[in-house]
């Protein structure tokens, strides 16, 4: 068994990125995933909103760039319980941020949020870590 050493409680990062049309079509292109309101600008429109809602996952892969730069190369995602209390549009700059909860040499429990400019919270949950090779 190999130990990996924890990441002291507290510890915490941030990362900004604007969500672009350009990404919003990797991810289409990546997931399949065709859903009206995320390809549409003018179907997102008749909904209320200024431009197509930003995928969701997509939004909250942001706040893994968090995760790996508070555990490192030798942790990987276990588990994440996330929710979506607000949608975040194309264009929008997004700060993701990772916060230590609890470590030890088997997993590290992060809080993760994601935040949108005009929006608030639009992603809010929980990550463990764990290590790649065990």
């Amino acid at each position: 068994m190999t130990t990996h050493p924890p990441v002291p409680a507290g510890t915490e990062t941030t990362f900004r990125k604007t969500m672009t049309v350009a990404e919003q079509a990797f991810f289409t292109g990546i997931s399949g995933n065709l859903a009206t309101l995320h390809v549409d600008a003018r179907a997102a429109s008749a909904s209320g909103f200024d431009a197509p809602l930003c995928f969701e996952l997509a939004v909250a892969s942001l706040a893994t760039t968090c995760l790996n730069r508070l555990a490192g190369p030798g942790w990987r995602i276990g588990a994440l319980n996330l929710v979506f209390p607000s949608p975040a549009t194309v264009g929008t700059t997004i700060a993701a941020s990772a916060a230590v909860v609890d470590a030890t040499d088997r997993a590290i429990e992060c809080q993760v949020t994601c935040t949108a400019d005009e929006r608030g919270v639009v992603v809010t949950g929980r990550a463990t870590l764990v290590p790649v090779n065990d």
